[in-house]
Order: C-alpha cells, then sequence, then structure tokens
C-alpha cells in the first residue's frame, strides 16, 4: 500500500482503530440516549396512567360514600344518584352511579359477616379518569351494596362494651360482634371455661381480664379456629390479646381469622337510624318528632295504662272491650304490683296476659305490641316514687294468628314470667329498657323480703332480647353478659333454660341500680344454672321476630378495570343528565 510521505504503516492502522472505536462509542452512545428516552417516555406514560388510575378510583370513592352517608342520614336509598366530574392535580374524572333495582334477600357472600341473612340493595358505580398532561384514561367500574342484617342473627351482640366473667362453664354458640372493647375474665376453676365456637368481631379491642393485674385465672377462655377446633387464648403459658405487639400475625394463625378486632379492619355495625341513639327506638313516637320509635311500628299499644289498636292511620281506645285481665293496669290493680330489689323501687306493672290476649281478638296484626308509661304519682301506701314496668304472663304458648310471632317493645323495663314460649315455639322478642326472668314460683307477697324468701323453680323461655345493661365502672363490674337477663330470686341449684339472641343497645335508663350478688348485704338474688344458648331457627329469615332490628352493612364488591369503550365525553354527558 502506498502511504503519504511521514505516515508509517503502524499510525495508519492505529488511526483506522481509533476511528472506528469512536464510531463504535458514538453507537453506544446514541443507543444509550434514545434507551433513555424511551425509558423516560414509558415511565411518563405510566406515571400518566397511574394518575388517571387513581382519579378514576377517586370517582368510586367519592360516589360509595354518598351513597352511604345518604343512608346513614336518612336510613334510605338516594333518590338523587350519584353523579358528577371533578379536576384534581393534573387530571380530571367523571363518574356515574346505576341503580340495579330493588333491594334482594339474599346470604352475604363476602365480608367477615359472610353466610348471614341480609335484604341487599345494589348499585353499579363507573369512574373514568383522564390525564391532562397527555389525555391518558383509565375506566373502572364496582359495586356497592347496602345491606340491612337481622341483629337476632347473632348470638350476642354489644353496641357499648363486653364484659363478662362467668364462674360455670358458658358456651356461646353462635355469631359474636361488639362495637366496643371485650374484656374476657373467667372466675371458675381450672375445669371450666368461656368458648365462642363462632366467628368473633370487634370494633374495639379484644382483651383478657380486666387490666386489675389479677387476671390470670386457671379457667379457660376457648376460640374456635378455621377447623373448628377450640383454642385457648392462652399460648405457650401468656395470655394472647391485643396487648400484644404481634397480635394481628398471633391472632390469624392460632384462630385462622375467625377472631378479628379494630386491627383486622373490624368496625362498629349499626342500626340505620335517623338519630345517632339506639335508644330512640323504646322512645315514644311524640308525633313525628321521633322517626325512630317502635310506636310507629306496633298495631297495639299501651300507653299510661290504656290500651290502644290501630285501625288504619288511627289508634282505637279498646281498653273496655278486652276481656277482663288481659291488661292489668297496677295503679288500679295493686295486686299485680311488686317490689323490685335490684332496683330497690316497687314497679307500678301494667301486666299483659297473653293467652287472653290471643284469644280477644285484638292481637296484634303485625305482631307489634308498644307499652310506654310515664306516670309519675306515687303509688298506694308505698313511700318511694315509683319505677314504671311492663310483665308478661301466661305466654307458655303465643298462638299468634298469623304463627309468625310478637315483639314487645317498651320504654320500661320488662319482666317475663314463668315458662314462655314454650309450647309451640314462635319468634318472639322483647325490646326494653331492661329484661328481668321471674321464675314460674314467683309470688310477689314475697317480692320486698330477703331474696332467700323467694325460691324459685326450673323456668324455660324462648325469647330474643334488645334491652339496657349496667355499665361497669370503677367500683362496680355491673354484672357483665351473664347477667344481661335479670333476676330477683333464690335460683341456687335451679335451672333457667334460655334460648334466643342476647343483644345490649344502650345503659339502661330507668333500671338503673347497683348490680349486687350474694356477698353483698343487700343481696337479691342467687345465680341459676343457666342452660343457655343461641336459637339457631334465627338464621331462617321467616323465624325471625316480627320487625326485627337491623344492622346496616356496607361494602364495595365486583371492582374491575375495564376497555375505554365510552369517551369521558360522553361520561361529563351522562353526568351532567343525571344532575341536573
Amino acid at each position: 500500500m502506498y502511504l503519504p510521505e511521514g505516515i508509517s504503516n503502524d499510525s495508519g492502522v492505529a488511526l483506522f482503530i481509533a476511528l472506528m472505536l469512536v464510531l463504535m462509542l458514538s453507537i453506544i452512545g446514541i443507543g444509550i440516549i434514545k434507551s433513555s428516552n424511551d425509558e423516560i417516555t414509558i415511565a411518563g406514560n405510566e406515571l400518566q396512567e397511574m394518575v388517571a388510575f387513581y382519579s378514576a378510583e377517586a370517582g368510586l370513592a367519592q360516589a360509595s360514600a354518598a351513597i352511604q352517608t345518604n343512608y346513614e342520614n336518612t336510613s334510605l336509598a338516594p333518590t338523587d344518584l350519584p353523579a358528577g366530574k371533578m379536576d384534581m392535580a393534573n387530571a380530571t374524572m367523571v363518574y356515574v352511579t346505576t341503580d340495579d333495582g330493588a333491594a334482594v334477600a339474599k346470604k352475604l357472600l363476602t365480608g367477615s359477616l359472610a353466610g348471614l341473612n341480609a335484604t341487599v340493595k345494589s348499585f353499579t358505580i363507573e369512574s373514568i379518569g383522564t390525564s391532562l398532561s397527555e389525555g391518558s384514561q383509565v375506566r373502572l367500574t364496582q359495586g356497592f351494596e347496602a345491606a340491612q342484617v337481622p341483629i337476632f342473627q347473632f348470638a350476642v351482640f354489644y353496641m357499648g362494651d363486653l364484659w363478662t366473667q362467668p364462674a360455670f362453664d358458658m358456651t356461646i354458640n353462635g355469631r359474636v360482634h361488639v362495637n366496643g372493647d371485650m374484656y374476657l375474665r373467667h372466675s371458675g376453676s381450672s375445669s371450666m371455661a368461656l368458648s365462642f365456637n363462632d366467628r368473633v368481631t370487634c370494633g374495639g379491642d379484644i382483651n383478657h381480664g380486666f387490666g386489675s393485674g389479677s387476671d390470670d385465672h386457671a379457667a379457660d377462655i376457648l376460640f374456635a379456629d378455621g377447623s373448628g377446633n377450640m383454642v385457648s387464648m392462652k399460648v405457650d403459658g401468656n395470655w394472647l390479646d391485643a396487648s400484644d405487639s404481634d397480635w394481628f400475625n398471633k391472632a390469624s394463625t392460632t384462630w385462622g381469622g375467625r377472631v378479628r378486632d379494630q386491627a383486622f379492619g373490624e368496625r362498629s355495625l349499626n342500626l340505620p337510624l335517623t338519630s345517632d341513639d339506639p335508644h330512640k327506638i323504646i322512645e315514644r313516637a311524640n308525633g313525628s318528632a321521633n322517626p325512630d320509635s317502635y310506636e310507629n311500628r306496633a298495631t297495639m299499644k299501651i300507653i299510661d295504662g290504656v290500651a290502644y289498636q290501630k285501625s288504619g292511620s288511627s289508634w282505637i281506645n279498646i281498653s273496655a272491650s278486652l276481656p277482663a285481665g288481659t291488661i292489668i293496669d297496677g295503679s288500679t290493680d295493686p295486686s299485680v304490683e311488686f317490689y323490685d330489689a335490684h332496683e330497690k323501687k316497687w314497679v307500678r306493672n301494667t301486666q299483659v296476659d297473653v293467652g287472653l290476649l290471643k284469644s280477644s281478638g285484638y292481637y296484634p296484626s303485625n305482631g307489634v305490641i308498644y307499652v310506654s308509661d310515664q306516670r309519675t304519682t306515687y303509688l298506694p301506701d308505698h313511700s318511694n316514687k315509683p319505677l314504671n314496668g311492663v310483665s308478661m304472663v301466661n305466654g307458655n304458648q303465643i298462638d299468634s294468628p298469623s304463627g309468625k310471632g310478637l315483639t314487645l317493645a317498651s320504654e320500661n323495663p320488662v319482666y317475663i314470667q314463668g315458662d314462655f314460649n314454650t309450647s309451640d315455639k314462635e319468634p318472639v322478642a322483647a325490646i326494653c329498657d331492661a329484661i328481668t326472668f321471674l321464675s314460674n314460683n314467683w309470688d310477689p307477697n314475697n317480692s320486698d323480703k330477703s331474696y332467700t324468701s323467694r325460691p324459685a323453680s326450673q323456668t324455660t323461655a324462648n325469647i330474643s332480647f334488645l334491652t339496657g345493661y349496667l355499665p361497669a365502672d370503677g367500683s362496680n363490674y355491673g354484672g357483665g353478659l351473664e347477667n344481661l337477663p335479670r333476676f330477683l330470686e333464690d335460683w341456687n341449684g335451679r335451672d333457667f333454660s334460655l334460648k334466643g339472641s342476647f343483644i345490649q343497645g344502650w345503659d339502661s335508663r330507668q333500671a338503673n341500680g347497683t348490680w349486687r350478688y350474694i356477698q353483698a348485704s343487700d343481696a337479691y338474688y342467687s345465680a341459676p344454672t343457666r342452660n343457655w344458648s343461641f336459637d339457631t331457627d334465627l338464621l331462617d329469615p321467616t323465624k325471625l321476630p316480627p320487625e326485627t332490628p337491623q344492622i346496616q352493612v356496607f361494602q364495595r364488591t365486583g371492582w374491575q378495570q375495564l376497555d375505554a369503550g365510552i369517551t369521558a365525553a360522553d361520561m361529563i354527558a351522562a353526568s351532567d343528565t343525571l344532575t341536573d
């Protein structure tokens, strides 16, 4: 090869190699820059898609919140379905809601209440999020359910805190829910246990003991795991509860997700009321001032000793038409008065004879009776202000005309006397300030004597109740779950059998005397042998008491991302149509 003067072959090769290296590095550099630009573009696209996604999700959340708020404020489905559009940071979202039709009865399939029956109203929400930077769009849809769940499907339900320390074997054979905290303690021997054999949910914390520092008792506390095995709350020698630093993981492993509190996302379950106070359901309607009152649901009521039957929209006084003895007013017939030693007050009693009522021709057409006595006059020969109450007697067989049972609602304390609803059992409930069970051997003539002068006899009742309780405070336990049904007799060694649903709804406002037991000098009862169980018939929607209260549950269902299909402009037009 001929080379110019001064250039050797070696120099030419070196120059050629250098040029090739520069070319190769340039190509690599261009590739890296292009790749980086592509990555930046992809990242930018993903960012804009994420912006669009979360704006669409915000639309779903906005509509869901609007539906839930409407239910919570009015107890009704919204008449104006949520729809709208909103500009956000670098994005816009448009959403519409569709009513899926009339509410239907069905079994819940998801959530911690799965398996319970409910009346479910469904909606479909659709939302499109659009990035304003480059027009990326995401279209989402989801279902939203507002479910009404009959509360008597729970074996135990507490609106407040649940305290219990039984000194006997106690098994709760149904679901338990507590809106507040649970305090579980057993004061019995090592051969006894407090057992929960179904799901337990709690809006607060689940605690072992009362925090007194002396809660390591011999008796056990057991929960069922996912396989139905009863597993102790005491794990490796230590009590496992919400105070444990690894409570969520340990509880999940120990009981398979069947014991859940607020650490698991559980929350309060409430009645669908226009007021935030569930006590309103037993207070008088006072015209239209209290729409939540059971007086509005009743077709028979007894107000200050006077009986009325509903006819159309009017109330007819039927006191003079009822067979003698169907309803006895203690203010005119002192024979039905008695002393409530728990309250240390005489009871001006409105006595309802169920046997006479069922044959009177005036049985409430829908099975609901409302009773309220607000009179404040003194009883003859009684030196203290009376406690107004209502008692149900002669109720061994309800024998309602429809066979659908009976619900008694009263703002006063209720007393159930003798065997109740034991022959041809029907769905029966009491919704009241407090509930006390009197045995077949109850004698009002001994009511103001020592409790040992009031020996009880074996008694059975089939009834669910939503009632008040005595909350624990710093100086008094209040009686706990085991004394939610109250007693006034000497039950020592005698059986009291009770099947139903135990629901606490409020603090007792009338029968709110201090709980005392046999160690106290002014004791008023000794406990029975408690043969108690949840009535599994209540899981059948056709076997619930008339006008059973229902808790309200909301859940988002069926979330999915769709192809665009519809444009944001179409959604905006639909939104404008729905909101005009």
